[in-house]
């Protein structure tokens, strides 16, 4: 009984460092080629569809796709890729 209390210690010990490692992470995006209202939802529609995305908020001023996403389950690459995908190529702007 005692090895199985040690070992589940264990394995709780493991999962909390991985969590712990993990974060929420947000990065802004400049999206080129929109031109359109409609633009601004196909580029979040996109984003969005990426595993870990968690909020993607489009500006159509400013050109801009600000998106916060778990880090351990995607990378702004995999959701700039996304986006330029759809046809609105995005990249990280200085800074982010």
């Amino acid at each position: 009984m005692k090895r199985s209390s040690s070992v589940i210690a264990l394995i709780a010990l493991v999962m909390s460092a991985t969590a712990a490692v993990a974060g929420e992470r947000t990065v802004t995006f400049a999206v080129d080629n929109m031109a359109c209202a409609s633009c601004p939802y196909i580029v979040k529609k996109s984003m969005a569809a990426v595993r870990g995305v968690a909020n993607v908020t489009v500006s159509f001023e400013a050109k801009t796709a600000t998106v916060t996403f778990d880090d351990v389950q995607t990378t702004p690459e995999a959701i700039a890729a996304a986006s330029s995908n759809a046809g609105y190529p995005a990249h990280l702007k200085q800074g982010s």
